[in-house]
Parts: C-alpha cells; structure tokens; sequence
C-alpha cells in the first residue's frame, strides 16, 4: 500500500494538471498565457508610464531607461515566471521583471534632487504560490561574497541571479542588468545630488530588497572616480509591500549595518505574505510600516485573502493610516477607484467596476480591411 501511494505521488509530481486543471479549463478565461507575448511587457519604455496611467495629474516624472529581465534555474512556482501557451512566444525562459528609470529634468525639479528608480514586478496569479515554493536557504555569496555566512531564500535568490544562455533577454542575469544600469546612471549623474529607490510587491518585495543591499555592498551607488566629484555615495531606500521574508539573523545584520541603506516595509494585518516563509531562521530586515485596510470605511468588510494582499489596497491603506492615533482617514489625494483596478474590494455605494483594468478589445485592432487581429504587444527594441 504505502509503494502505491509513493507511486501515486510521484505521478501527480510529474504531471501538475491535479493543481491547474481548473486554469487549463479556463476558469480564468485563458487570459494573459494565450498570447504570444505572455511574460513581457504590454507597452513599450517611451510609453509605459502614460498607458500605466501614471502621467496624468502626477508632477513625479520619470523616464524608462532599461527594462529588466528574469529567468531561474530551479523549478519556482508559475505565478513567477509565467509561460506562453503559443508555439509562437517570445520567450522560453524569459519573463518582464521590472524596470530602471530616472527622473527628467522637470521630475528633479519637483523631487529635489536625481532619483534612480528600480521597480521589481509582484505575481499576477493567485496566492496558491505560497503553498507551492520551497523554502530551502542557500549562500548569497554572488551578492555579498564567499567569505560572509549569510543565507536567503533559494526561490527569491534564483530569479534574481540566474541567467540563460538560450535566452537573448537573459544572457546575463536580472541583477546583473540592473547593477550595470544604475552604474550607467550614476556616472552620468554624478554632478547632480542623486538618490536611488527601488520599489516591489510581494515577489517584487523580495527581490527589491536583495537588489537594495546588493547595490550598497558592492558599491553601485558611488561613482567610480569619487576624486573628481562631490558624490561620495548616495542613499538607497527601499520601499516594500507585502514583502516576504527574504534572509537568515546574519542577513538581517549585514544589513543593518549600512548606513545609506534603509528599508520601510508595508504589512496589511491580515495578508500572510509577510509571514512566509512559516520557518524559524528567517528575520525581518528595515522598518515596518503598519497597516489595517478593514479599517478603511471604503472597502467591503472584512475583506478577502486577495484584498488584503493587493498592491492598489496597500496603497489605500497607505494613504489612509493614522498610525498610533488609530482609525482610517485619507490623508494623500488618492483616487478610491484604483482599489478596483484588479480587485473587488470597494462598496458597490461607489459604483466603480470591479477589476476595471483591461486593455480595450483585449487588444484586439480591428484592420482597414475589416479583419481583427491581436495587437498586444509594443515593440522595445532597445531593451
């Protein structure tokens, strides 16, 4: 009995149709994977911030210089690195990660001095991935050297270090595309007062938070001739939502101990993210931010799983925190209608549709000669 069982077992292992059989009956209306683009940007670098909604009402400007991309050489859940179901994808073994951008001229006016932004992509499934990865530690010796005994999660670690040599977007790994940008930036800012703030949600936390010391420690946020300029090393901060844990005590030390390196973690009461991985060895690194979304008079009450994770109701909740004091008030100008971009969590009182966002048509542009054809991708030749 028990040799059938392990057979069984085994079975289901190789074949994950007993977990996805649901999706692949199109309980999600095969959307995203059907196209040939999956796993990449939608928009192009010179477009992205306008058709993301970012531009409008927002003094904050930024240009894309670099979009950055992840592969791993370990198994990692789908909600990670998604897959083209055509025979036609762009990618393999490649997915859009994120990206670097620095503020224009009239963005730096307005900020006060140069920032170099560094966004990392979260998941764009469901929560299932937190029961599906492995929690195994390894050496972060590729970040921070041979010699130091630090640990971190093996699945975060591997998106963000590995490269592929069958991929033209992935000759070189994630953090090496990133380092060599914001080198690239900070040598050509180096005149300027320049910050660098790296950004991510839930996967993206994690990763933005190794990307945050690996810049420190390895000196990426100084010029490389320091005799011929003011700048000696300019801050990093990094600022997480539903974030992960990431590494061990000595980490969490190393981190710790420099000084233009800080991090403000965003926690929602009831997202379990932050608690993950469930393991005694892992420690918290930064500050935490805080925050209670039930307690937001706008959303339905108590919320879901979902809800509680969402990047747009940490942003609510953000907007809304009265810290110590309690309670729930808007403090920034921020549209409620965001929280229903890819959720349903307002009151049905605000009239807003749930999960609003989609591209028109589902990309579908009908031709001059009456025909249609799925036009979902911009192309970025300069990547």
């Amino acid at each position: 009995m028990f040799g059938h069982k392990k057979k069984m077992d085994n079975i289901i292992g190789k074949h994950s149709i007993v977990k996805r059989w649901k999706k692949l009956s199109g309980e999600d209306n095969w959307e995203e994977r059907a196209s040939k683009f999956a796993g990449s940007s939608r928009y192009a670098r010179k477009t992205f911030f306008s058709k993301v909604g970012l531009e409008k009402g927002n003094a904050f400007r930024y240009n894309v210089t670099k979009f950055v991309y992840a592969t791993s050489q370990i198994q990692v859940p789908e909600a990670f690195i998604v897959k083209s179901l055509s025979r036609e994808a762009w990618s393999k073994e490649s997915n859009w990660m994120g990206y670097v951008a620095v503020a224009t001229d009239e963005g730096k006016a307005v900020l006060g001095r140069r920032d170099i932004v560094i966004a990392w992509r979260g998941t764009i499934q469901s929560l299932e991935w937190v029961n599906d990865l492995q929690f195994n530690m390894v050496s972060a010796s590729k970040i921070l050297g041979e010699e130091a005994d630090i640990k971190v999660h093996q699945g975060w670690y591997s998106i963000y270090t590995s490269e592929d040599s069958r991929s033209p977007f992935n000759k070189t790994s994630a953090r090496i595309q990133v380092l060599a940008e914001v080198s690239r930036l900070v040598e050509q800012y180096k005149d300027e007062e320049i910050s660098i703030t790296i950004t991510g949600h839930s996967l993206g936390a994690a990763i933005a938070t190794l990307s945050a010391i690996d810049i420190v420690a390895n000196g990426i946020n100084k010029p490389k001739d320091q005799t011929t300029n003011k700048l000696s090393s300019c801050p990093v901060t990094a600022f997480v939502f539903a974030c992960p844990r990431v590494g061990d005590s000595n980490f969490k030390k190393v981190f710790s101990s420099y000084k233009n390196l800080r991090v403000l973690r965003v926690r929602n009461a009831l997202d379990v993210v932050p608690n993950y991985p469930f393991l005694i060895g892992y420690s918290e690194v930064g500050e935490e931010l805080g925050i209670d979304t039930r307690k937001s008079s706008y959303l339905k009450s108590p919320g879901s799983v979902a809800s509680w994770h969402n990047m747009e109701g940490h942003l609510h909740g953000v907007a809304g925190t009265q810290g110590s004091k309690g309670g729930f008030k808007l403090e920034v100008k921020r549209d409620i209608a965001l929280v229903n971009k890819s959720n349903d969590a307002l009151k049905e009182e605000y009239l807003v549709p749930v999960s609003w966002r989609c591209e028109k048509d589902k990309g579908m542009v009908q031709m001059d000669d009456g025909s249609w054809q799925l036009m979902d991708h911009e192309e970025d030749f300069d990547s």
